[in-house]
């Protein structure tokens, strides 16, 4: 995966807008991966889903609380991807607190079909959902990756959760240059 561009599509988005009246004064906005990474170094995680127990209770929160320590490495922004719709995405971030992370979805799997880590999970009822992993991109391209092991479409995994976290990634943001920002 390193020095592979991120694949580029569009996702659809929701956004706050004022001149729509009522209690949902949100529209639809397509967002281009193209627009999101272009001239940044952004820190991304995937998951398996909004909502669910490990990401929800372990992996979004930490990088939610490490945030200040990814921009002081030089990282301009955090997203986590998951294949589940704006409408999902928005009310879990509410959830959740978050304030600095931004939540990206994928709910046609568009994304992780092309980076390779769409999986079946079917034997939870999900469908179709991501493998958890991480990356480092520089300008649209992928310099640093992480990847859980065992993926597979059979749920023969306990789901696992270590290798994909922020303290990983931060710890090869030291050893790989990150770009330290004054405070």
């Amino acid at each position: 995966m390193i020095s592979r561009n991120i694949p580029q599509v569009t996702l659809r988005t929701r956004v706050r807008d004022e001149s729509i009246e009522g209690p949902n004064p949100f529209r639809w906005q397509d967002v281009d991966t193209k627009d999101l990474f272009s001239g940044k170094r952004i820190a991304v995680f995937s998951l398996p889903g909004a909502f669910t127990p490990t990401c929800s209770n372990e992996q979004c929160p930490a990088f939610e609380r490490l945030y200040d320590e990814f921009k002081a490495k030089g990282v301009d922004e955090v997203y986590c991807i998951s294949v589940n719709d704006a409408f999902v995405m928005y009310q879990w971030g509410q959830s959740l607190g978050l304030e600095n992370v931004k939540l990206l979805p994928d709910g046609s799997g568009d994304f992780t079909r092309r980076m390779g880590m769409l999986i079946k999970k079917n034997h939870l009822g999900f469908g179709d959902r991501s493998w958890r992993y991480a990356m480092i991109a520089d300008d649209g391209v992928i310099s640093a990756w992480f990847e859980e092991p065992g993926i597979n479409d059979d749920g023969v995994d306990s789901d696992p959760y270590g290798e994909t976290s922020p303290e990983t990634m931060l710890a090869w943001l030291d050893d790989n240059g990150a770009v330290q920002k004054a405070a």
